[in-house]
């Protein structure tokens, strides 16, 4: 080689060092947040908080300090100045007051303990943070209103901007739901706005941006409101105007020009009210649209003299509609009528393309299942309808705007000369909408049928968080049910980001907790007003103000929602121990471990029910140690030590009143011995006395469950910390009744209310309460994700600062794969066991540690390594 080409080949390779290098060494700032949401377009918090991650190859990066800045258009309003700490999540605005309704720009500045550092920039915008920042009134229509189908109202508003429009900012919320358009484009893409809270109490309004909406000239405004929840049937009972008789509107839309001033349009005297072409529209029964209609000219609106004090910005994801699905099958059934199979169960509507002659009318009425004939089944809806009525006009366009419904099947149905085995494939798909909430977890392994179970679990959460955590969302019910929420609440916080989700839904809680410190079933409550009991509370349900902010601090690490929700969570154990005797609770109606194994298919009644006292005295312990928790990282002292002395009485009762001298507990459950060694009730000398009858019992029902709704989010994480994981991986593979697999195997896509939704011969369970899509068993998610793939967070480092990875194999499983996207980043964990190697793949994000516990040699044994961030492969013998 000639001394120019060396000299040529030295000089590339020196580049190409260079420049790997550089790309391999950079640090970046990714994912900044502010009160957990990329660039809010509303925050009522006064002092916001900021969320960041950190990017780097490298293994070990650590933030070592920070600098942040807040600009209100160009002018810096708050730097922190560079301080020196590796916090990157939740980190709270110490500036000057921030102005209702102004955008701000927020930027950070990270050096890392590799010498690099990095920038960023995000933005927010504040809320309108007092009752005189709106202009708009209340407005009403002022037209009579059909008393009978209620039809939904559009009013309307045109507008011609004086000038050239620089940006242009809405403000909207309803009494009832609404639907908003700019000449004719949609205003954002969120459904059933401005969502469900205690609307006397706490109503949401949105932010949008509309600049782009906006044209020369004329621009007409349309928004229609239907009655949602605010004034439409809620519950069995058939209650209607829970919140009020009328609809009503506040609109405020604050227009920038480009000389510098600004103008409002507000809903005010000046709009207009007509009905609309969707003449009736309830969340249960459906919607009927008509295209035919022809509404009488607008008439005038009513102002409404209605307080501003009660509106609040939007905290948490709408709802928005996410996937579609194209028909699976369209058949006849038995019976002659078309049925549309979609294969999923979901929550959301059908939407169709469809043409007739005008006036004639198609009829969509939503299910779960077939019956065993093969027929359209809607027993299991009670009164709830789930019908939406399309009245054509030609060729046309239909989807509903203020309903939903749980169902996997459509039944098709001609009125007036439509013909519905002329439907195709392509004219109809069906949309499911939720909360938008970012997914964050995902779990594989190699059982074909868990990883359906893992779909069902996803597709439940999906499914019923629908701004509010609700039990089942097409019968006619669809409620906040406090203890459903709390027995899935962990579950959740793996699969999506349900930390606003929840803060939202808790605020609501705590303006429904009764003087007393009573938490109702329900939330938002609309059931203490017809249920004696609700005004009592019950152990499970109640809890979930206990409950649930613990499991949010330990998922995310926020203290906001614990600082919250502490007064709340003291006030609840507080109404107990004002009830009990001695450190002995047995006063009210209790729900116990609702929906727990009956028997029914053997001759010998083995039906597994825990007495309903000593599931409320375990509950009583474990809200109590919460509150102990929660206190310890508040600081306060002086509760720590008054609700220690509590909880020792009440275990010291728990054990006097339902456990015998030589361990046995009351009822001899499998649920019994879960919760007492679950919530550490008994003595050590007795834990693993109770952990060998729970083995027992276990084994006695050839390794089926009995669980029901309070037993079964710790059934697998009590038998796997005592030593019976073997036990647990039996119970999660079990195929036949009752056992997560047997719905599985009948053909669900969600989880069941029951364990027997639908027998072993087709048959039903009771059809007035026998929901096919109903979270609460799926709770079992938990002990997946933090135990068989190893994902958890230190208690000493929450919200995955600290992260403890040890999984756990077992027998009938040989591979799984699992990730979870913290605010640190994403933790990955993949194990395999190859002729008794375990072989584990391990990925720790920036700005945290890990404590990796590594299988080796016999089941149970660990060996253990710190690491920082960075990807670590580990391969270790086994005896399984």
């Amino acid at each position: 080689m000639s001394p120019q080409a060396t000299i040529k080949l030295w000089v590339i390779t020196v580049l190409i060092s260079f420049f790997t290098n550089t790309a391999f060494s950079q640090l970046k700032v990714i994912h900044l947040l502010t009160e957990n949401l990329p660039n809010p377009a509303s925050v009522d918090n006064k002092a916001p908080r900021f969320t960041w991650q950190l990017q780097s190859p490298g293994k070990g990066v650590l933030q070592k300090a920070y600098e942040m800045k807040v600009y209100e258009g160009k002018a810096l309003i708050w730097k922190s100045g560079k301080v020196d700490s590796d916090q990157s999540v939740n980190i709270s605005y110490a500036g000057p007051a921030l102005k209702s309704g102004m955008q701000y720009k927020w930027t950070v500045n990270v050096w890392d303990n590799k010498g690099k550092q990095a920038t960023n920039t995000g933005s927010f915008r504040m809320g309108l943070l007092a009752p005189n920042d709106w202009k708009a009134q209340w407005i009403t229509p002022g037209y009579k209103e059909d008393s009978i189908m209620r039809p939904s109202p559009t009013f309307m508003k045109r507008f011609h901007p004086a000038k050239t429009i620089k940006s242009a900012i809405a403000y909207i919320t309803c009494h009832g739901v609404y639907d908003a358009t700019i000449n004719d484009q949609k205003i954002g893409n969120d459904v059933l706005t401005p969502g469900w809270t205690t609307y006397d109490q706490r109503l949401q309004y949105q932010v949008y941006d509309i600049t782009n909406l906006l044209q020369k000239g004329n621009n007409d405004i349309h928004v229609t409101v239907g009655t949602g929840w605010y004034r439409g049937k809620l519950g069995w009972w058939g209650q209607q105007n829970m919140y009020g008789k009328l609809s009503a509107l506040l609109f405020q839309a604050e227009v920038q020009y480009t000389d510098g001033s600004k103008e409002y349009i507000t809903s005010d005297t000046s709009w207009k009210a007509a009905e609309s072409q969707i003449r009736y529209a309830e969340i249960y029964n459906g919607e009927i649209i008509d295209h035919t209609f022809n509404p009488k000219p607008a008439s005038t609106v009513k102002v409404l003299d209605i307080s501003f004090d009660n509106l609040i910005a939007t905290i948490n994801e709408p709802i928005r509609a996410h996937e579609t699905f194209k028909p699976l099958r369209i058949f006849k059934a038995p019976n002659g009528e078309t049925i549309v199979d979609f294969g999923q169960n979901l929550v959301g509507f059908t939407r169709l393309n469809i043409k007739g002659a005008a006036g004639s009318m198609i009829s969509i009425e939503h299910a779960e299942t077939l019956d065993q004939e093969g027929n359209f089944y809607t027993d299991n809806l009670r009164s709830a309808r789930q019908r939406d009525i399309y009245i054509l006009k030609g060729l046309d366009f239909f989807e509903p705007h203020f309903t939903f419904h749980g169902f996997r099947y459509v039944r098709i149905t001609g009125l007036k000369d439509f013909d519905p085995s002329s439907i195709q494939a392509n004219q109809i798909e069906a949309v499911a909408i939720y909360s938008d909430m970012p997914q964050t977890g995902y779990f594989e392994c190699s059982d074909s049928l868990v990883n359906q179970l893992q779909h069902n679990i996803v597709w439940s959460q999906n499914g019923n968080f629908l701004d509010v955590p609700t039990d089942c969302p097409q019968r006619n019910e669809r409620f906040g049910w406090t203890g459903d929420a709390q027995v899935f609440s962990r579950t959740a916080t793996f699969n999506r980001q349900v930390n606003n989700f929840f803060a939202k839904w808790l605020q609501d809680l705590a303006v429904a907790q009764f003087p007393n410190g009573v938490v109702p079933f329900i939330i938002p409550d609309i059931f203490s007003s017809v249920d004696e009991n609700s005004r009592n509370g019950a152990a499970g349900w109640s809890d979930a103000v206990t409950i649930i902010p613990w499991n949010i601090y330990l998922a995310y690490g926020d203290k906001k929602v614990l600082s919250d929700m502490y007064p709340h969570m003291k006030a609840w154990v507080d109404c107990v121990t004002a009830q009990s005797v001695n450190g002995l609770w047995r006063k009210n109606f209790q729900f116990g471990d609702w929906l727990s194994y009956r028997s029914g298919y053997n001759e010998v009644d083995r039906s597994a029910l825990t007495d309903v006292y000593l599931v409320a005295q375990a509950y009583y312990a474990y809200s109590t140690q919460l509150l102990i928790n929660a206190a310890r990282v508040l600081n306060k002292t002086e509760d720590v030590e008054k609700y220690t002395v509590i909880s020792s009485k009440i275990k010291d009762a728990f054990c006097k009143e339902y456990v015998t001298p030589n361990g046995r507990i009351l009822s001899n459950t499998q649920t019994s011995y879960v919760l007492a060694l679950q919530f550490d009730l008994l003595p050590e000398a007795f834990r693993p006395i109770a952990a060998k009858m729970l083995a027992d019992n276990i084994v006695s029902y050839d390794y089926h469950l009995t669980t029901g709704f309070l037993g079964v989010p710790f059934l697998p994480h009590v038998l796997s910390r005592f030593g019976y994981t073997d036990i647990a991986y039996k119970l999660l593979l079990q195929q036949t009744y009752p056992s997560w697999l047997y719905p599985v195997k009948m053909g669900a896509t969600t989880i069941w209310e029951r364990w027997d939704g639908i027998k072993p011969d087709g048959s039903f369970q009771l059809a007035d309460m026998n929901s096919f899509n109903h979270y609460s068993y799926g709770a079992v998610g938990d002990w997946m994700y933090r135990v068989m793939a190893g994902i958890d967070t230190d208690t000493t480092g929450v919200g995955y600062k600290k992260i403890r990875i040890m999984p756990h194999p077992g027998v009938g499983i040989s591979y799984v794969k699992a990730g979870l996207q913290t605010y640190y980043g994403e933790v990955k964990v993949e194990w395999k066991v190859v002729d008794k190697k375990f072989i584990l793949d391990v990925q720790v994000p920036e700005n945290t540690s890990a404590e990796i516990f590594v299988p080796k040699g016999e089941m149970g044994n660990y060996e253990k390594e710190m690491v920082g961030s960075g990807r670590y492969h580990y391969e270790e013998m086994i005896d399984m």
